[in-house]
């Protein structure tokens, strides 16, 4: 290759992301093409010339490519680690934007399983202010007019949508016959590739080239294919034209440096055109945005927030009126009281009952020894009744009541003359005993009473205390809740394992069609499912991987993970893989069920 050196060393700087051309492309439909294209091309020389020898930058983790296991650390490996860069910088594009196109795919999949109701209100009501007129007047029209309105517009949404997912599909089709063009191709070509490594680089290098021709071939006529009756509001504003190798280096036996650097450079100016072309299409198909499709919640909510905003100006200092500032003020003495009387009094509360509650248990309103005082009285009271009343000593095992009893029999006889026996009888004297009973027992209700009391403090201290409890527990699960983010298969939850499941299950489903497609000779079709079985176990692979390194589950895991993106490995083998997965590692189990 005649390029300058300059030129060359330009080719090995590292490429804008694909998330960075997917945001190009999304800022571009707000400025003029040229001026836009202009704008972006001295960004991205800059990027390229102040990256200096720095590596491109890729995802924290992603499926590893097929090399033998036994080189994967050789010096074989290390010395083509250029074009295991170019290789991985393929893999991660097509990693990327296939799950953009997933995400997408899986979007329009469940609207069109939608009833004719849902489609329609999606047709109308979520694709923004000027979709949602123009269906308004269309339907009204067509309702009075022909009087099938609703009709025309569930055919439209079928239509809108089928359209997308026909559009999708196909992309995804050939976007995952190219990922196992790759990695077939660098399975194949693995060992050698560590035997002899500058031969092979470049015949492998000739090879990605071809590949991206035949994807070019493929999806290079997206841009021209328009049909009239397409629902598409947008046009693609350029093709897909990938950069091809000279004629003399295809030939070449063995290659230069400088010419394996310019072949590298062509491979990443590839790269480059290719995100820049799927970033356009698919934006044109993809989902409405989150403002789209909640436009009118969201306007409401606009119009919700102005009306109280005009209210709260009313009620402002800044038209003389004081009701905020005293809101403010009986807002903050309700806070400081809440928390005096729910949080910071009844903790005071618990810790001095913890701390103070056995030291003075003795020291109450009624203490044991006081009850016992007065029940002594009562005993020496009875007892000299008991003897005055029958004339002799009372027996010593004599109880209270047998002397009580004594005491009423006397206090009954006593009663028939009450008047001269209240002077001259015992009358006055069993009265005086039956008082005593009654302070008797009264002081043992109170001692009762006391000890339930006191062994309730610590209760009614926590009674208390509940309502700051419960509040406390419902922000510490919105925040929680708030950062934890449970729904995708990266995380810890329930939520996150059914997702690395079904992550599984696809493999599985993958797997199978692959192995029904060779049964009837579909080649095309082979290449497809082992390219979407790779982007599944991509996703899989990435998703387990904190997991099991927490676990000690990883290395296990990572190789069965490998042995199943394996193009020459039997179904059956793979099968059986999938069901040990299933069964024995820790990050791919279910959670047991709640009772």
């Amino acid at each position: 290759m005649d390029s300058p050196p300059e030129n060359a060393a330009k080719g090995l700087k590292p490429t804008i992301s694909v998330y960075t051309d997917y945001l190009s492309n999304r800022i571009s439909s707000y400025f003029p093409a040229a001026s836009y294209s202009n704008f972006l091309s001295r960004i991205s020389n800059f990027y390229r010339g102040s990256s200096g020898t720095s590596k491109r930058r890729r995802r924290k983790t992603s499926l590893p490519l097929p090399f033998p296991s036994s080189a994967e650390s050789s010096t074989a490996v290390c010395e083509a680690s250029r074009t295991v860069g170019v290789l991985e910088d393929i893999m991660e594009c097509i990693f990327l934007n296939m799950h953009y196109i997933q995400k997408n795919l899986e979007y329009w999949q469940s609207k069109a399983q939608g009833s004719n109701a849902k489609r329609a209100y999606f047709m109308i009501c979520e694709r923004g202010p000027y979709a949602f007129f123009n269906g308004t007047t269309q339907l009204l029209s067509d309702c009075v007019g022909e009087g099938s309105g609703m009709q025309h517009t569930y055919c439209l949404a079928s239509s809108y949508i089928s359209e997308r997912i026909n559009f999708l599909s196909s992309l995804r089709y050939h976007l995952a016959t190219f990922l196992a063009q790759i990695y077939m191709k660098v399975d194949k070509v693995g060992e050698e590739l560590v035997k002899d490594s500058e031969k092979s680089l470049s015949s492998l290098l000739v090879d990605m080239n071809d590949l991206f021709l035949k994807l070019e071939a493929s999806i290079g006529h997206f841009h021209a294919v328009r049909q009239q009756s397409s629902s598409v509001d947008e046009s693609y504003s350029f093709p897909l034209i990938f950069e091809k190798l000279p004629e003399v280096n295809q030939e070449g036996s063995q290659w230069t440096d400088c010419e394996t650097r310019d072949a590298i450079n062509l491979i990443y100016q590839n790269v480059d055109r290719l995100n820049t072309y799927l970033a356009a299409i698919v934006t044109i198909h993809r989902k409405p945005r989150r403002v789209t499709r909640y436009w009118i919640p969201y306007t409401c909510g606009i119009v919700g927030i102005s009306i109280c905003s005009l209210w709260l100006l009313r009620h402002s200092s800044l038209v003389g009126s004081s009701d905020i500032d005293n809101w403010i003020r009986e807002a903050k003495e309700s806070t400081v009281s809440f928390w005096n009387d729910h949080v910071e009094q009844p903790l005071i509360s618990i810790r001095d009952d913890l701390f103070y509650t056995f030291r003075k248990r003795q020291k109450g309103a009624m203490e044991p020894e006081e009850v016992q005082l007065t029940a002594d009285s009562l005993h020496r009271m009875l007892q000299a009744f008991t003897e005055q009343t029958k004339g002799e000593k009372a027996p010593p095992n004599a109880t209270d009541q047998e002397m009580l009893e004594i005491v009423m029999m006397r206090y009954e006889k006593e009663l028939m003359h009450p008047i001269q026996n209240l002077f001259s009888g015992e009358l006055s004297r069993a009265l005086l005993i039956q008082v005593q009973k009654l302070k008797l027992d009264i002081e043992e209700a109170m001692l009762e009473l006391d000890q339930i009391l006191r062994a309730n403090e610590i209760n009614f201290a926590i009674l208390a205390a509940l309502p700051a409890f419960f509040l406390s527990l419902i922000v510490i699960m919105l925040v929680r809740a708030w950062f934890k983010q449970d729904k995708k298969a990266e995380g810890r939850g329930r939520v996150a394992r059914i997702q690395r499941r079904l992550l599984i299950v696809e493999v599985e489903r993958k797997i199978m069609q692959l192995e029904s497609c060779k049964e009837q000779g579909q080649e095309k079709d082979v290449q497809c499912m082992l390219g979407l079985a790779l982007y599944y176990l991509d996703r899989l692979y990435c998703a387990v991987e904190g997991h099991a390194r927490a676990t000690g589950e990883w290395i296990s895991l990572r190789q069965d993970i490998i042995d199943l993106a394996k193009p020459d490995l039997q179904t059956a083998h793979k099968l059986r893989i999938t069901s040990r997965m299933e069964r024995v590692y820790d990050c791919l189990l279910p959670l047991p069920k709640t009772q």
